[in-house]
């Protein structure tokens, strides 16, 4: 069994601290927005829509510090706790859907009560910011479970797949998304054996994905991210599934760096690529991949892996967390709501209708 990754409770929010994994299992405790917040920037919190999850539960407890007042401060406090949440992460539009629900929430309310609240009016908001809190997430549950059919179904008998980074149960509140797609195929008896990219530099797939496959009992191995192109010509690799943090109006998504060259390895050798991910992910209002904000981390992630320096004193470093494949490289998106193909504009307007 994966840990439980968010434990709430009304005055505290306990976080799996993901950097300590697979070697120990801690929880750090959260107790407002702010700490919510920089669990996700230091990245003990991790994986698009836990992170949009956790906002949701941060957003809650910030509320709880709120003073009887009036409307307006309701709505300045509700302002400024979305902005510092969105600020953690700036690729991962879940993160954004999350702060944003939440911050409606509160609007709505404040446009409900004119004048000042009083005390049992502030713990009527309370009440409904935990509830909200608590449906994002089953929402979450729920969508992980529906891609895990709606990807099994895709994938042929002893399929041979890949996935990178970690878009698993870690990276959620339910099975996870692409790695979901997996051990749900895996349950049904589809999965003849997986490979995990140990994607550079954070090693989620060496520390977190590979570990979550071997606790479901799938057969896989872990491979370096520059050992994929020769495993998928010389392996029978017949299906890739990667996870999202964001995808754009037309279909082009971003993803962990890296995800972009395996989309096109994907290509040549006429392997199927697709990505799995809920429909809180797709931004509307990026027209195209140009649009997302591709995050640049600290250049310590490169150039050291678990507090050991591996490349020279000031070395130049770039670090883009994200890269963007084109729309035109995957075969299909997985959502909650049914798989999208061929990946077009349309197409995908089609499916956030249904």
């Amino acid at each position: 069994m994966i840990p439980p990754r968010l434990i709430f409770s009304s005055g505290s929010l306990k976080v799996l601290d993901q950097r300590l994994l697979p070697d120990r299992v801690k929880f750090i405790t959260v107790r407002d927005a702010a700490g919510a917040a920089k669990a996700t920037r230091d990245m003990a919190l991790r994986g698009a829509p836990l992170i949009g999850c956790a906002a949701a539960f941060g957003f809650a407890l910030e509320l709880r510090r709120l003073k009887p007042g009036s409307a307006a401060e309701l709505i300045k406090t509700a302002s400024r706790t979305a902005d510092l949440l969105k600020a953690a992460r700036p690729t991962a539009v879940a993160l954004f859907y999350a702060a944003d629900r939440m911050l409606n929430l509160a609007v709505n309310f404040a446009a409900r009560h004119h004048g000042r609240f009083s005390p049992a009016t502030l713990k009527k908001l309370l009440a409904l910011a935990e509830k909200e809190a608590r449906l994002i997430t089953a929402e979450d549950e729920a969508a992980c479970d529906a891609m895990g059919r709606y990807g099994a179904a895709l994938l042929p008998r002893n399929c041979v797949i890949m996935t990178h980074c970690n878009a698993g149960a870690l990276a959620t509140m339910g099975i996870g998304t692409a790695v979901g797609v997996i051990t749900a195929a895996h349950k049904r008896g589809k999965i003849k054996h997986a490979y995990s990219c140990e994607t550079r530099p954070y090693l989620q797939g060496a520390r977190l994905t590979i570990w979550e496959l071997m606790r479901e009992g799938v057969p896989s191995e872990l491979l370096t991210d520059n050992m994929a192109a020769h495993i998928i010509k010389t392996c029978g690799v017949n299906a890739i599934v990667v996870g999202a943090d964001r995808i754009a109006a037309n279909g082009d998504t971003a993803n962990k760096i890296g995800t972009y060259g395996l989309a096109v390895i994907a290509r040549h050798h006429k392997v199927p690529f697709y990505v799995a991910a809920p429909t809180p992910t797709i931004d509307l209002k990026a027209g195209d991949g140009d649009a997302i904000v591709i995050e640049e981390r600290s250049c310590e992630e490169v150039t050291f892996v678990k507090g050991n320096r591996i490349a020279p004193k000031n070395v130049r470093v770039r670090h883009p967390a994200f890269d963007v494949t084109p729309a035109g490289l995957i075969t299909a998106l997985i959502t909650e709501k049914g798989v999208i193909s061929p990946v077009t504009r349309a197409n995908i307007r089609k499916n956030l209708e249904k």
